[in-house]
């Protein structure tokens, strides 16, 4: 799961594309690619029967491995990121 996770680090360059962008604008395509990362890895996992989560039981789901209900985590939690993507990017 860390290693998923980590791929967090991945939405850097979309923040530098969208940082003057409006915040709903900005937290919607976080939540996008935030979404799309999940929803592929949980593809491959499921492949090989290794995946973790299983979101069957709720009504948003999509084929068991995202669940759109969680839109606004994803989009607060792409927000969080930007802060620490703006705060280490003065760092080399």
């Amino acid at each position: 799961m860390f290693p998923i996770y980590g791929c967090a680090s991945f939405l850097a360059p979309i923040y530098r594309l969208l940082k003057n962008k409006p915040p709903i604008v900005r937290g919607l395509a976080y939540a996008f690619f935030i979404f799309m990362g999940e929803y592929f890895s949980g593809m491959l996992l499921s492949k090989k029967s290794l995946c973790p989560w299983d979101y069957s039981r709720s009504r948003w789901h999509i084929k068991k491995i995202i669940r759109l209900d969680y839109l606004p985590c994803w989009f607060f939690a792409g927000l969080l990121f930007e802060r620490l993507f703006r705060e280490n990017e003065g760092r080399g």
